[in-house]
């Protein structure tokens, strides 16, 4: 699972890269975040891998596991299903999927996540691509999850959705978690500054790290709730449930800009249950 990082710490300063606002498509937000999760993958499962362990499906910050949730459907289900993950990491969903007897493909777009794959164990095909052009042929799976991974990063949704259905056979389910759409408004920051709005909802322009030449070395675009619902409509797909967790007692960690104090009051995540007819 990966997840926003535009905290914007240090940005502007010369050892770091400059935060801004800015237009941002296809090739130059694939290129750039291919880089940042090829450079700070070690950092990323360092600082998240005891939470999301090894063999675990959580979908979100908020601590959401796909055994409470069954988003996929009843874990008994699963045995003998082809299960594509996009935006797998060092794909702990995967693994998780495998246990319960299905066939999971994990798929990243950063090679060094996948290493992390590797390192922790795998005993299915690891694919390092990109969602927008998913390398496999039509209905290939039975079901496709994303926890957090491509569609926050992507600038053309739509793209990689129509990839994602034409893979899936008639029936296929696919789910897939984003940061919800109204944290765009707020500062992401954890505690009380985290709770005021700072910025129009209703502002799509990407949010951009570049360095001193200007390069986008990282992008995150944002969609609203309408947005999101009009992009799977449009690909073809079925909405059947719109899932937003929220933040359980038990969990007392930080992730950036999800804390209990902000998942107390205002969503983290927004979980999209899809449908192939």
């Amino acid at each position: 699972m990966t997840s926003q990082t535009a905290t914007g710490a240090g940005a502007g300063t010369p050892e770091e890269p400059e935060a801004t606002r800015r237009a941002a498509g296809v090739a130059e937000s694939t290129r750039a975040n291919r880089g940042w999760w090829d450079r700070n993958a070690d950092e990323y499962q360092v600082e998240h891998g005891t939470f999301l362990g090894d063999d675990r499906f959580v979908w979100c910050p908020e601590g959401l596991d796909e055994v409470e949730a069954e988003l996929l459907g009843p874990a008994e289900r699963l045995a003998g299903r082809s299960v594509l993950e996009i935006g797998a990491g060092a794909a702990q969903c995967s693994r998780w999927l495998a246990a319960q007897g299905a066939h999971p493909v994990a798929l990243d777009l950063s090679h060094r996540q996948l290493q992390h794959a590797l390192r922790i164990g795998a005993t299915f095909p690891l694919v390092c691509a990109d969602a927008g052009a998913l390398p496999f042929a039509d209905a290939s799976f039975d079901l496709a999850c994303s926890a957090y991974g491509a569609l926050p990063f992507v600038a053309d949704p739509v793209l990689v959705l129509r990839e994602v259905r034409r893979v899936l056979r008639p029936g296929g389910r696919f789910v897939f978690s984003v940061t919800h759409p109204i944290r765009w408004a707020f500062p992401d920051e954890p505690g009380p500054e985290g709770l005021s709005v700072a910025a129009s909802y209703f502002d799509r322009t990407p949010y951009v790290e570049q360095d001193d030449a200007g390069r986008a070395v990282y992008v995150e675009h944002h969609r609203t709730l309408g947005d999101r619902v009009r992009d799977i409509v449009t690909a073809g797909f079925r909405l059947v449930d719109l899932v937003e967790p929220e933040w359980p007692a038990w969990n007392t960690s930080e992730w950036g800009g999800w804390s209990p104090l902000r998942g107390s009051l205002i969503p983290g995540t927004a979980i999209f249950v899809c449908v192939r007819d």
